[in-house]
């Protein structure tokens, strides 16, 4: 048995999932049927998570684009249609969100007490669910509309004093981008590289997390592997943006060779299935251990099963995570905890002078400044272009400071992927701050922080 749709099949009118969608098309169902010539533009496709095809029309008027921006924003874009769009587009400020993909990365740490959990446990499928929950978890961020800003080559982001935590992200590569993160406490240590493939569809955006994401459990030296489902961006010029994540999550355990397998859900008309998650823990043999169900913006349950995927006699569903109470009508739908990565209270004493908070258009978008950002932004890729420029006149190739490029690729659903590996030097960096007032870098217990100090972040 290899997965619970395969029950179902057995057996339609019996099971704890057999709603389960069978046959599962990771972007296939009904829903997504082109709108062709709406209001004019071929290709349009017009999405209403609340209603039915023909509510698409009136969908298209909202949103958060004006008219004229709109209109703007299609003709410049309709050429990329059916393109990578990653880094080959200069998208503007009044979509983006102060924070930036660093940033976003370590906003997987918010419940990372469920790794705690993990590796305190002693039942290896137990285990499973508290590691995959906390995969889970982060979704509920990941449902935010605005774009988080592309770091410049060499960009960091540093979090402490939370959960025990020491977390530091870099730009590892620019063309194509990629980054690379670290976080350790005594129960766990986390290891990413990330490099985003999207497919531009018109109106919406296919995002393939091509990546690796390592976790190891520091107990018994267990390490788990994480693939993760690919997104879906809906309504990204007409109508209003909203966030899918139809597929599979898979979780495997490399020491043992159990997995969990979790199914997310497509939205279907009326918002039918939206936000669903439901999947078993299997043991290495294959068979059903735990099954799990829930809503990754609400929470995740739990229940031993038997052979069959049953729940067994005598248990009852427990609640392994439930999402945070979060700020009331925040303008970019943040997190408390998204509030504190973009604050100093998660810095460390002595912030790396490449670190994304001092980002200055980031700093603007903050204060709500659009026009300050839109021209610090262009001025930072200047100067990235600039430097690149330089670089490459003098023969020299830019070399991260806290992650070393391995031998090692690794495959993926979507492609292959160079891996990068922590190099252990920021860790002696923090050491080296711990027992000297001298290191060239920015004090955050000064109450002044000046866009300048955004350093040379891609210093030979």
């Amino acid at each position: 048995m290899s997965s619970p749709n395969e029950d179902q099949n057995k057996d339609q009118n019996k099971g704890f999932f057999s709603a389960m969608t069978s046959g599962f098309s990771m972007f296939g169902n009904a829903m997504h049927r082109s709108v062709n010539g709406l209001l004019g533009y071929e290709g349009v496709e017009v999405i209403n998570p609340e209603g039915g095809k023909e509510d698409a029309e009136e969908e298209a008027q909202r949103g958060r684009w004006k008219q004229e921006d709109r209109d703007s924003y299609w003709k410049m874009m309709h050429k990329y249609i059916g393109s990578d769009i990653t880094s080959v587009v200069t998208l503007p400020v009044l979509i983006f969100e102060p924070m930036t993909m660093l940033q976003k990365m370590a906003e997987l740490m918010e419940y990372s007490y469920l790794l705690d959990r993990a590796d305190e446990c002693e039942d290896p499928y137990l285990r499973l669910v508290y590691a995959s929950s906390w995969a889970i978890s982060v979704y509920f961020a990941y449902q935010r509309t605005w774009k988080p800003f592309n770091p410049i080559l060499g960009e960091t982001y540093e979090m402490a004093n939370h959960g025990g935590i020491s977390f530091i992200s870099e730009q590892v590569s620019h063309h194509p981008p990629m980054s690379a993160g670290h976080a350790e406490n005594e129960h766990f240590t986390y290891d990413v590289t990330s490099k985003l493939k999207t497919k531009f569809l018109g109106n919406s955006l296919d995002v393939y997390p091509l990546g690796r994401t390592r976790v190891t459990l520091k107990k018994d030296g267990v390490v788990l592997d994480l693939v993760p489902p690919p997104t879906k961006v809906n309504n990204l010029i007409f109508g209003r943006t909203w966030v899918d994540s139809p597929g599979e999550m898979i979780m495997t355990n490399l020491t043992t060779g159990d997995k969990v397998v979790l199914y997310f859900q497509p939205c279907g008309w009326f918002g039918a299935g939206r936000y669903e998650v439901d999947g078993y823990v299997y043991s290495a043999a294959e068979e059903p251990k735990v099954l799990m169900t829930g809503k990754w913006n609400e929470s995740l349950s739990y229940q031993l099963c038997d052979v069959e995927g049953e729940p067994l006699p005598g248990t009852e569903l427990k609640e392994v995570w439930h999402v945070a109470d979060v700020p009331e009508k925040d303008k970019f739908q943040y997190t408390h905890f998204a509030h504190k990565i973009n604050s100093f209270d998660t810095a460390p004493r002595k912030l790396l002078a490449s670190d994304s908070r001092l980002r200055p258009d980031r700093c603007a978008l903050e204060r709500g400044d659009l026009s300050k950002a839109g021209a610090e932004k262009s001025s930072l890729e200047e100067r990235q272009r600039a430097e690149k420029r330089n670089r490459e006149a003098k023969g020299h190739q830019f070399t991260p400071r806290w992650f070393d490029l391995t031998d090692e690729i690794a495959s993926t659903p979507w492609g292959d992927l160079e891996v990068y590996r922590y190099n252990g030097k920021y860790t002696e960096h923090q050491a080296a701050v711990d027992s000297s007032d001298s290191i060239n870098e920015v004090d955050v217990r000064s109450t002044e922080f000046s866009p300048w100090q955004f350093g040379n972040l891609s210093a030979e």
